[in-house]
């Protein structure tokens, strides 16, 4: 079990986080009434799926290691959304420990079930108990407990209720014969009993390798299957999630197959676009679609704004653009288009109160601690089994506990953070902090992953307290702490931290007297938090850490 903590350690206070959006785009491209921006949901927002019921809207991201898993949103004009909370968001719903930062929880499907008036959410824990659903007649919960789907391998299931009451999981899984080349893949099909809820039968795979297997087409995944207009059309991603991402279409008469892929493959891509372009959405796919009740269609899938040479710290968003017909087949966007930042508004009214969800374009979003339960934002890395914080909200402030798990580690640190959703952004908190042990340490951190990451904040070290800027590098078969800036603090007050992102580089400035802002650490190279350098398939999340062995 993980490690808990000794009550000698030191505690972190902080207050008035405060983080803000600077994107240039959003400042000088303002909305009129008819438009909203691209992405939905910004920051780290993964393979969005999506689902209705009535004239709700439902959609969920994958959440990998983070704590709790999968955000789930609701909207009734699919370009705000509000948060309802997390579908996994009790410790035993989802054991992360030991897991990469890119394992845990992938590709989450959800789907609404007319005939029982239940929802459904499937998907993978890799590193864990891999497949498996759970189900809920209110998507903002209680969810039930995991029912595990042992009988099928691989990853991203997605599950379809047809009209004759039958369900269907579809998924992405290995060949029945030795794999041809590096990426082959497969998608399998499953029936699944809804009264029993259990797989039957034989699997049987619907798709070998992609939309043309002697063009040695690799790693043909996300799966999604609907009926529309007596057809069944099977919707993956193909091409792996980097520059090449795309999202191909298949069409059968039958649930069962043959399924033909579509000719004009790809239905979204930007692969083919200028790489020079300007404002580029790279990455696209994984997506999801859903017919609205005035008849026309949308579709989600996955992007990313990259600020250099394929580098962005926010990770995979979620974009929103409508679906056309063209043949009978759906179409995201003809071959020479690009993703827009700004589209055209829906038209589908919108009963969501402005200030619940989620924001988008430049906005200020400040955490003053006086509730009692942690906002939304929030996450923590892996399963915090032992809880390391307290809010008081009497004195506003969140109370975190030094524990001996360092940022570095494959543990559970006391870390929360939120995600980094601009290219330009600041980030602030106030820390009152006074160690009593050397290698006690709390601040600030901007984490991609264990081996990439910044911390920027108060340690004891040889029994004197320094402010302290550093980087984390793989190094050999561990991580190493690179030393950007060290000075001694003697004020014995809080100190106030920020960071200004700029894309590629940070700047990191202190103040202690909450007025005079002093520079730290100035135009720091933070490619490391980009996917390109660390690799993975989170982004940047930036928070409050405190650990009593830094």
């Amino acid at each position: 079990m993980p490690t808990t903590s000794s009550s000698p350690n030191s505690k972190a206070f902080f207050s008035h986080f405060r983080y803000e959006g600077k994107d240039d785009f959003y400042s000088n491209n303002e909305l009129s009434s008819n438009q909203f921006y691209n992405p939905i949901l910004p920051g780290f927002y993964p393979d969005p799926s999506i689902c209705k019921k009535g004239d709700d809207f439902y959609l969920v991201t994958s959440s990998f290691s983070f704590f709790p898993g999968i955000p789930i949103f609701r909207s009734t004009d699919l370009m705000h959304w509000q948060q309802l909370g997390h579908v996994l968001n009790r410790p035993d719903h989802l054991n992360l420990e030991g897991l990469d930062i890119s394992q845990g929880i992938f590709a989450p499907d959800i789907s609404y079930n007319k005939a029982n008036d239940s929802f459904y959410l499937i998907c993978t824990l890799v590193g864990g108990i891999e497949n498996f659903l759970v189900k809920a007649k209110d998507p903002a919960g209680p969810w039930s407990d995991p029912i595990l789907l042992p009988e099928i391998e691989g990853f991203d299931p997605a599950l379809f209720f047809d009209e004759d009451g039958k369900a269907y999981i579809v998924h992405n899984s290995t060949p029945d014969e030795k794999s041809r080349y590096d990426g082959h893949r497969t998608i399998r099909m499953w029936e699944y009993d809804v009264a029993m809820d259990k797989v039957i039968g034989e699997g049987k795979i619907i798709v070998n390798g992609g939309t043309d297997l002697s063009k040695n087409p690799i790693w043909i995944e996300g799966p999604h299957l609907y009926k529309i207009e007596g057809k069944y059309y099977l919707m993956c991603a193909e091409g792996g999630t980097a520059e090449n991402h795309s999202e191909v279409i298949f069409r059968s008469k039958e649930v069962g197959g043959s399924y033909m892929p579509y000719e004009q493959n790809p239905i979204l891509s930007q692969r083919q676009l200028n790489p020079k372009r300007e404002k580029p959405i790279t990455c696209t796919g994984h997506a999801d679609m859903i017919e609205d009740k005035n008849g026309k269609w949308w579709g989600v899938f996955l992007g990313c704004r990259p600020y250099d040479d394929d580098c962005f710290n926010t990770g995979r968003e979620s974009f929103l653009v409508p679906v056309s017909w063209k043949n009978g087949w759906p179409l995201f966007l003809e071959t020479d288009r690009k993703v827009e930042l700004i589209q055209e508004n829906t038209g589908l009214p919108s009963t969501n109160n402005a200030a619940d969800c989620v924001p988008n374009g430049n906005f200020i979003h400040t955490d003053n601690f006086d509730s009692e339960e942690l906002i939304a934002d929030w996450n923590f890395i892996r399963t915090p089994y032992n809880k390391c914080y307290v809010i008081n909200t009497k004195q506003k402030r969140l109370e975190l506990e030094s524990l001996p798990v360092n940022i570095r580690d494959f543990g559970q640190p006391a870390f929360i953070g939120r995600r980094q959703q601009h290219t330009n952004f600041e980030a602030q908190v106030e820390l009152d902090f006074h160690p009593s042990k050397d290698q006690e340490a709390a601040g600030l951190v901007c984490f991609q992953n264990e081996a990439h990451h910044f911390f920027f904040g108060k340690l004891q070290d040889d029994g004197r307290i320094f402010l302290q800027l550093e980087k984390a590098v793989p190094y050999e078969n561990g991580v190493a702490k690179v030393l950007i800036e060290k000075s001694e603090l003697f004020a014995e007050g809080s100190i106030k931290l920020k960071i200004e992102g700029k894309g590629r580089y940070y700047d990191f400035y202190y103040s202690l007297d909450a007025e005079n802002w002093i520079i730290f650490g100035e135009n720091i190279d933070a490619r490391l938090l980009s996917t390109m350098v660390a690799g993975g398939f989170v982004g940047t999340y930036i928070g409050m850490y405190a650990s009593s062995n830094h």
